[in-house]
């Protein structure tokens, strides 16, 4: 397969804004999916202080080059003035899934 997949990870307090963010990224095929989990719990150092509460976390499914146009969405879009947005690879995977997140998704 030429074109690599991985999952993005996002947070945020909110579970209801999370599932509308990923219905957005969807919509605009920039994730061919994202699995939720919430509520998660966060333990995390911000502005000198250490801060312990819940957040929910989705797991999206793209391309490798549609994380800039991911990352940068996010950081448009979210309520956090810092949030959380990483990628992860996938090493692997059922041929037929990788083949329809890349079909789900759109050009970079």
């Amino acid at each position: 397969m030429d074109e690599e997949c991985c999952e993005v990870v996002v947070t945020a307090d909110d579970a209801d804004w999370l599932a509308g963010f990923t219905r957005t990224l969807v919509e605009e095929r920039l994730a061919a999916c994202g699995h939720h989990l919430a509520p998660i719990r966060s333990v995390y150092r911000w502005e000198g202080a250490v801060q312990d509460g819940n957040e929910a976390r989705v797991a999206l499914h793209t391309r490798r080059s549609l994380v800039p146009a991911v990352v940068a969405r996010t950081r448009e879009l979210h309520p956090y003035e810092v949030p959380c947005v990483i990628a992860l690879p996938l090493v692997g995977g059922d041929p037929d899934y990788l083949r329809w997140i890349t079909d789900e998704t759109r050009q970079p």
